[in-house]
């Protein structure tokens, strides 16, 4: 039989999407291991190779999330309006087999740490009983009647009604969060066939939070606490995740940088660059437009456009870390990796929101006086270089990401989230 000790050593991270969700996780799993835990990551098969070359256990729990490199596949579930419901049914089809796995990954373990979209986390929890704490790196799933999010389905009107204030965003959250209740169906369905008690949540879906413990992975710049969250959160700071050894600059970039004026980024993260549309084409001709330095950031070679502008360079892949403390501006799709690596280095951004969580990222970046967005459908070499012209000609955008990155850089969400799941542990 395993000794106490034993099982408080074996931690199991679970979660699920793009690399911009497996990745703070894995910042989480390196950091409790440094700790001496022994930390299995239970999310896709896709990641196993990723995950065991940092000397991480892994597990394999369904759905995979090969999804966001199929082009047709990302198209349906990066919908402006509906791809947030659309992943979120995805996962709900698959949540008996999750279920099935999350139990195999958290054998003769001491603690679960589950993404709280990883629906089976919590079924698991109440169903074995181990201690578990839920996560979560978006203020998007943190609704707050304070602190309104921009809501997909509803973007334009939750922007310009936010003023309304708790009276009127109270209300209308639980109206929202009953409206799509009926989405939870196989997650109650499933608790009742494995012998669980029925539970008195509006949603399940969106209120499944551990009662012990919380996390917010992202910085309290972004969004603070508010009243009406659940009292056990814990807001960490971002929690970067730094491969081990590093990649650093591909030697032209470094030399790129060198060698000229600052450049702007454009980049569209992982999972969207799959299928980026003319985003790449139309941002080389801003580019050329202004007469500024450009740097693509492709992530996948065939996204390279037929014609760069004079002083512009196309690259698979660069470390934020290293590349955007040294660029001028960063024009990106609003995920929240890109946003907090702005955010950390002192880059102003131009924002085209595209799906899931970033128009709310979008609009918390510009609440903050770092940045300006622009519409997905407005994306035009045009507008884009009116946006950037504006962004880089007034000084206010660049000295206010000044003084938020001092902020951030004080923060250390790994540190401040170990410390909380080892009190929990304890």
């Amino acid at each position: 039989m395993r000794r106490a000790a034993d099982l408080a050593r074996r931690v199991v991270v679970t979660t699920f999407g793009s690399l911009g969700d497996l990745h703070p996780y894995l910042a989480l799993a390196l950091g409790l291991r440094a700790r001496g835990h022994d930390v299995v990551v239970a999310t896709g098969k896709c990641y196993r190779d990723k995950i065991e070359a940092l000397g991480l256990g892994f597990a394999p729990v369904r759905p995979d999330s090969d999804w966001v490199t199929d082009p047709e596949m990302m198209r349906r579930y990066s919908h402006p309006r509906w791809g947030l419901i659309r992943v979120l049914q995805m996962q709900l089809r698959s949540l008996r087999e999750a279920y099935e796995d999350t139990l195999v990954a958290v054998e003769g373990a001491g603690l679960l740490v589950g993404n709280l979209a990883a629906y089976s986390a919590r079924l698991v929890a109440e169903k074995t009983g181990i201690p578990w704490a839920s996560v979560m790196h978006i203020p998007l799933l943190f609704y707050s009647a304070y602190d309104p999010p921009l809501c997909p389905v509803l973007t334009i009107a939750s922007k310009h009604l936010r003023s309304l204030g708790p009276l009127f965003w109270g209300p209308l959250g639980l109206f929202l969060r009953w409206g799509i209740g009926w989405l939870a169906k196989p997650w109650r369905r499933l608790r009742r066939e494995i012998g669980l008690p029925p539970v008195a949540d509006v949603n399940p879906l969106t209120e499944g939070y551990s009662p012990g413990l919380h996390l917010a992975l992202f910085s309290k710049w972004l969004a603070d606490k508010q009243p009406d969250w659940p009292p056990q959160t814990v807001v960490t700071g971002f929690p970067w995740y730094y491969p081990p050894g590093g990649t650093g600059l591909p030697p032209m970039l470094a030399r790129f940088l060198d060698t000229g004026p600052t450049p702007i980024v454009f980049t569209l993260g992982t999972a969207l660059a799959t299928e980026p549309g003319t985003f790449y084409e139309t941002s080389a001709r801003a580019a050329r437009a202004l007469g500024r330095r450009a740097v693509l950031i492709l992530m996948h070679a065939r996204n390279r456009p037929p014609s760069l502008p004079e002083g512009g360079v196309a690259f698979d892949y660069a470390p934020f870390s290293e590349l955007l403390p040294r660029v001028a501006a960063v024009v990106h799709h609003g995920g929240i990796g890109t946003t907090g690596s702005a955010m950390r280095a002192r880059c102003p951004t131009l924002v085209m929101p595209c799906a899931w969580d970033q128009a709310d990222n979008a609009e918390r970046a510009a609440r903050l006086g770092i940045a300006r967005t622009i519409p997905l459908h407005r994306y035009t070499p045009a507008r884009v270089a009116a946006e950037l012209h504006h962004l880089l000609d007034n000084p206010t955008y660049t000295r206010r990401a000044a003084t938020v990155a001092e902020q951030v850089r004080q923060e250390d969400g790994v540190l401040v989230a170990c410390d909380a799941l080892s009190g929990l542990l304890q």
